[in-house]
């Protein structure tokens, strides 16, 4: 597929405004019938299938749980406009003339697009046709191995001792890399990666690691974290830790509940050796933990306060943006069943809230962010906020205001947690804004 197309942008911009307007068109064309009784009963066509639209939406969310928990208002008057659009090209194709069944049949397949595009636009995490697609534009590099590391022994924080040269880059690069599952053997898709200005220099300093998951279903795409530190990289001569986009599923349909079993592979072991292994060895980033942060969003924010709960001597800091409690919350009794067999104390020993409660971590930053509009995930940040404190952590909650489960939330979880971790990591003065 063409790269122009693959970069054009489905969530502001031409495209969607020209299938909203197409599709207003077509719906008022369809609906405007003769004699009465007709448009009579294709309003009632309408009617009905919203209707359908509506039980479906309570079977989906309701009964089966089908999106884990449930769906925004956008997303469910969009699916009420598509079934309502589908029944009106339903009474257009009875006792109607060609050209009218031809728009019929053309109107369903546009309604369905247009459908399609402002649920992904409310949602805000695949704005371009490539990201909806699950395909990353960043180019695919080969990264040498890196002179072994010796942890340094403590000098200066970054913002005092780094000294920008005059061809610093404006901005960070991404791509992506494939990291070899040596250890866990799992099948994980390439990771993306996000080099800041001062990764790009000659002679460049070591830098702060990150280590981010992205939610499920979703993609390892570094873009969402590459502009929030492009932007904190400006105000900081350049400075940004180097960010590996991890992909903890393999199958971005299929929750993993990040752990390793004989049902899903090895997902614990990859990003915690395998991942961690590859960074050491290819990327030039300092060699302590008080550097070196877990970081999630949505499923991944769950896995990263997993890892950070069970490997304290890898993480020395953790940012769960919107995480679930434990894994597998959204489908609890499946998961006990199909992973655990039934298990229940099995099942409870892999829930953070447990594992913090046998521990003290005296040296780990930890932030925990959801939004004011988001009840269950909220909920979860705070437990989890209350509990990593009581177990010793430095702990931030914070609440971004009316982010949803979606791009604002994502975006607010990542400024709030840089903000947190720049003078941890030595990228900023302590107590500056």
């Amino acid at each position: 597929m063409d790269s122009s197309l693959l970069a054009l942008n489905i969530v502001e911009g031409p495209l969607i405004v020209v299938c909203y307007v197409l599709s207003a068109v077509c719906g008022a064309v369809l609906l405007l019938r003769r004699p009465r009784r007709v448009a009579v009963v294709t309003w009632r066509a309408g009617a009905a299938g919203a209707l359908v639209g509506a039980v479906v939406l309570l079977v989906a969310e309701r009964l089966l749980h089908a999106f884990g928990g449930p769906l925004g208002w956008h997303v469910r008057i969009w699916v009420l406009l598509f079934f309502a659009g589908l029944g009106v090209c339903g009474a257009n194709l009875r006792k109607s003339r060609p050209w009218r069944k031809v728009l019929a049949c053309v109107g369903a397949l546009l309604f369905a697009l247009t459908a399609t595009l402002g649920i992904n636009a409310f949602y805000g995490l695949h704005p371009t046709v490539a990201s909806f697609l699950g395909i990353s534009l960043a180019p695919k590099v080969d990264l040498e191995p890196v002179q072994p590391h010796t942890p340094a022994p403590r000098q200066a924080a970054l913002w005092e001792s780094w000294k920008p040269p005059a061809e610093l880059p404006a901005e960070g690069t991404t791509a992506q890399v494939v990291i070899p599952p040596t250890i866990s053997g799992f099948a994980s898709r390439p990771a993306g990666l996000y080099l800041p200005p001062a990764a790009q220099v000659p002679n460049p300093p070591a830098l702060p690691l990150v280590v981010l998951m992205m939610g499920q279903p979703g993609d390892p795409d570094p873009q969402y974290v590459a502009a929030v530190l492009n932007s904190y990289a400006s105000q900081h001569d350049g400075l940004a830790p180097i960010v590996v986009v991890a992909d903890q599923l393999g199958d971005p349909f299929v929750d993993n509940l990040c752990l390793d079993t004989p049902l899903h592979g090895r997902p614990e072991t990859f990003i915690n050796r395998d991942v961690v292994d590859w960074a050491r060895h290819h990327l030039n980033i300092i060699d302590d933990r008080k550097y070196w942060t877990i970081a999630g969003y949505s499923h991944g924010g769950q896995c990263a306060i997993s890892f950070a709960a069970k490997y304290p001597s890898t993480w020395g800091n953790v940012l769960d943006i919107s995480g679930e409690e434990y894994p597998g919350a959204e489908e609890p009794e499946a998961n006990l069943r199909e992973v655990f067999g039934g298990n229940q104390a099995a099942y409870d020993a892999v829930k953070p809230l447990n594992i913090m409660k046998q521990r003290t971590y005296p040296d780990m930053d930890a932030i925990f962010t959801a939004s004011t509009d988001d009840p269950v995930y909220l909920d979860a940040s705070r437990r989890l906020g209350a509990a990593a404190a009581a177990a010793g952590m430095t702990v931030t909650n914070y609440e971004v205001p009316n982010g949803g489960h979606v791009i604002g939330a994502l975006n607010g979880g990542l400024n709030k947690g840089f903000e947190v971790l720049y003078p941890r990591l030595g990228l900023s003065r302590p107590g500056a804004p």
